[in-house]
């Protein structure tokens, strides 16, 4: 006999949280089965025929999928940012897309904060330095970096992540300057023109949205107007940078350091990327939220909202403008 219920897709094999024994009661579940993520025509077959499909950003949804995908109603997202989805294209096809937003912020404006710190005290490089057995001699000015303490710390994108770092900031006693498009001081940070953050700044930090206007926002005209003893750190998206800007920057001088959580081009596993050669460069490998509790969270915010939809309920953390069929 036919299964009657609609079918769930679920992009990832292993999520923390287990997202399919909370919705197996209301639907039929389809797991993609591998530890290797699905590409394009294989996230298209495990979607065929799916009313929901639960996935990460990264995952592309765009019009050509959906198309492909007419009975899709809800693409729920484990993940607060959603540049991979085109929420216009998705809108004009009547389908539903929800994000995790407010789930991980504090956890990634630690993250922010120790890349703060490694960069400018050279942590990373220190490390290396000892483990490579070089360390033979205790001198004054050896690996010597600058203070986190008392600095000015230069928040692009002033949300949920922004404000957790100007509230960390604080134990520092730092001064703290951020911009976004629309000025207005608040008791944490003072609001700035970008050009005028970026010159006053001793620590610039990225947090804003990837979008075609914040696209290369951080480039060779903007690293050129930071103090060349600056940290920029960018725990946001990486296009919002520059890269070769940035290299070259770094090799030039025009900046002290720079600390990256995210990439161009991820994931990354060529070594012979020139940001992993920069000494004054701490790269990570997009673990912004990679605790065991913000990443619960996140899928649990996904799976709260793909059940509010098979439910008929309206959905928790609706992106764009369409509700989704209940």
């Amino acid at each position: 006999m036919t299964d009657a219920r609609p079918l769930v897709a679920i992009s990832r094999l292993s999520m923390p949280g287990d997202p399919a024994t909370r919705i197996s009661p209301l639907a039929v579940v389809r797991e993609w089965p591998d530890v290797s993520h699905p590409d394009a025509a294989q996230l298209l077959d495990l979607t065929a025929g799916a009313t929901v499909l639960l996935c990460v950003n990264g995952d592309r949804i765009d019009e050509a999928f959906l198309d492909a995908c007419p009975g899709l109603r809800l693409v729920a997202l484990a993940s607060t940012g959603y540049d991979s989805i085109d929420v216009p294209a998705a809108d004009r096809h009547g389908v539903a897309i929800t994000n995790s937003r407010g789930t991980l912020f504090e956890t990634t404006a630690d993250l922010t904060f120790g890349l703060i710190i490694a960069a400018r005290r050279r942590m990373s490089e220190a490390e290396r330095y000892l483990r490579e057995g070089s360390w033979i001699q205790d001198d004054l000015d050896l690996l010597l970096g600058h203070d986190v303490y008392g600095a000015t710390l230069g928040i692009v994108g002033y949300g949920e992540i922004g404000r957790a770092v100007a509230r960390r900031a604080t134990g520092f006693g730092m001064t703290v300057v951020y911009h976004r498009r629309t000025p207005g001081d608040d008791g944490l940070s003072r609001w700035l023109p970008l050009d005028d953050l970026l010159r006053e700044s001793d620590i610039v930090s990225l947090h804003v949205p990837m979008s075609d206007a914040t696209r290369h926002l951080i480039g060779e005209r903007e690293l050129r107007l930071m103090k060349p003893t600056a940290t920029l750190v960018n725990a946001a998206r990486g296009g919002v940078l520059d890269e070769a800007a940035l290299v070259r920057a770094l090799r030039e001088g025009w900046i002290g350091s720079a600390g990256l959580d995210v990439q161009q081009v991820e994931p990354n596993a060529d070594p012979a990327n020139p940001l992993l050669a920069l000494p004054n460069c701490v790269v990570l490998p997009h673990i912004g939220s990679a605790t065991l509790a913000a990443r619960v969270a996140m899928i649990a915010m996904a799976i709260d909202n793909v059940v509010a939809f098979l439910e008929g309920r309206p959905l928790v953390t609706p992106v764009g403008t369409t509700g989704g069929r209940g």
